[in-house]
């Protein structure tokens, strides 16, 4: 299994930027798909953005498509959420999460069934 702490949460203005980050550990990281999710207070978990083992394969959902990108360090042990033009919609605990596929973590289920979930790292924009 792999393990994850994240970090990089903070207050920032709206129109600014932050960078997630999240230590993963387990002998396995470079063979899984690992994606970051959040959960705003009063609402459901959601989707925000997936990478394959490799890199070479990255989602987002619609609402943060051309702001936010992830990407990943296998060398390192370390995914990254790179948030810019944040909204204060964005406002949200963030989760790093991982799956052996691509297609699992993206899977509409995949937030109900994941029994594994780091502490998360908040994020507050202010208008």
């Amino acid at each position: 299994q792999v393990h994850v702490v994240e970090s990089g949460g903070g207050l920032v203005q709206s129109g600014g930027s932050l960078r997630l980050s999240c230590a993963a550990s387990g002998r396995t990281f470079s063979g899984y798909a690992l994606g970051w999710f959040r959960q705003a207070p009063g609402k459901e978990r959601e989707f925000v953005a997936a990478i394959n083992w490799s890199g070479g394969a990255t989602d987002y959902a619609d609402s943060v498509k051309g702001r936010f990108t992830i990407s990943r360090d296998n060398a390192k042990n370390t995914v990254s959420l790179q948030m810019n033009s944040l909204k204060p919609e964005d406002t949200a605990v963030y989760y790093c999460a991982a799956s052996p596929t691509l297609r699992g973590i993206m899977a509409p289920r995949f937030k109900y069934d994941n029994d594994y979930w780091g502490q998360g790292t908040q994020v507050t924009v202010s208008s």
